[in-house]
């Protein structure tokens, strides 16, 4: 007689429960003054976040472009380094000479066409004494003011070291998408310290402490030959000067993390390793968030990683906006087990959630 052997199931990972707030979005397009009166706010969104003398600070990428009331012409704001100032160039569609299909940009139709950006983006402060009901600064606290940002300053992250607010950006022009990075103490006068990433690169996010005597940070080229939109990290002496650049995290062919992926929120410290909120997108550009765990003596070591998004665009004001079914953090604050997370939601507006710490860990799988 033979004895059958008990059937073994995959383990169930708990689900993460996602708590929004209910009076969501936090901040919208039409609570933003636009910088001058003939544009429009179009986003603000992607804010990178911190807390500071007592007040939760919300950096945000703020969109506008100029108002037209002519569907066949295009104005697009360009900041001229040479003159100092935003300027201006417009373009006739009607002509069928131009792909206007996406409404983030606009593209001549010829093999070596020029393409261009409908808006400018820059960074405006948002402040909150209870996290839910901000006031906006009436001025931009970093305006493209390089020919290196002449299309826009986009998606920033704060990273506190020492007493010092370090900040990310993605500097946008005609040379590429490369990283920013900017420092302040104050959040009145900002320093900028140059390009620390070169083109194609985005989504770069430090460490909040040092490791092994090394700065780190997570970024995320964009191969133009091989290659995937993956997450790597490297390391640095002075968070200027970067090397010893590495592969992370890759895209999972056929998952929700199928097209590419980037760094989200600051790295938090757990008794775990480093949790590192990811959003990732998939072949139809929806964006969700996932996570993973990271080595605490050694960053570059990937210990579990999530299966399944930890978080998706489901309510209206996620998937439905300027670019729809998107939820992007680029911040997240710890209180307890609680994670507050703000995020941008369908490339519009900014929003707020929450999630258990502990939860995250446990739907996390080794890898």
């Amino acid at each position: 007689m033979s004895v059958r052997e008990p059937e073994t199931r995959p383990a169930v990972r708990p689900r993460v429960r996602v708590h929004r707030f209910e009076h969501n979005p936090l901040i919208t397009p039409g609570d933003v003054k636009p910088h001058r009166p003939d544009f429009e706010v179009i986003g603000a969104f992607n804010a990178g976040v911190t807390r500071f003398r007592g007040e939760t600070l919300l950096l945000l990428r703020v969109a506008e472009r100029p108002k037209s009331t002519d569907p066949n012409i295009v104005r697009v704001p360009v900041w001229d380094a040479k003159l100092g100032e935003l300027r201006l160039e417009t373009y006739d569609v009607s002509h069928g000479r131009f792909d206007v299909s996406d409404p983030r940009s606009i593209r001549e139709i010829s093999p070596k066409g020029r393409w261009h950006l409908r808006y400018i983006s820059y960074l405006r402060l948002a402040r909150s004494r209870d996290g839910k009901r901000f006031t906006i600064d009436d001025e931009p606290f970093l305006f493209p003011g390089n020919a290196l940002e002449s299309y826009g300053v986009e998606d920033p992250r704060i990273t506190e070291i020492d007493g010092t607010y370090y900040i990310t950006y993605s500097s946008v022009s005609p040379y590429g998408v490369g990283v920013g990075l900017a420092r302040t103490r104050d959040f009145v006068t900002v320093e900028r310290l140059g390009i620390v990433f070169p083109p194609e690169n985005k989504d770069v996010v430090l460490f909040p402490e040092r490791i092994g005597g090394a700065y780190y940070a997570l970024h995320r080229p964009v191969p133009k030959g091989m290659g995937d939109p993956e997450i790597w990290i490297g390391k640095s002496p002075d968070l200027i000067h970067w090397g010893d650049h590495r592969p992370l995290l890759g895209i999972r062919p056929g998952k929700w993390d199928s097209l590419r992926i980037g760094g989200g929120a600051v790295p938090i410290r757990t008794p775990r390793g480093w949790l590192e909120l990811y959003h990732a997108a998939d072949d139809k550009n929806r964006y969700c968030m996932g996570a993973v765990l990271l080595d605490l003596a050694d960053p570059t070591q990937v210990i579990a990683r999530s299966e399944d998004p930890i978080f998706e665009p489901e309510a209206e004001y996620e998937t439905q906006g300027y670019f729809g079914n998107v939820v992007f953090s680029c911040g997240v604050l710890l209180e307890g087990d609680t994670l507050q997370m703000y995020y941008g939601a369908a490339d519009t507006s900014m929003a707020y959630a929450e999630m258990s710490l502990r939860e995250v860990l446990d739907a996390l799988v080794p890898v």
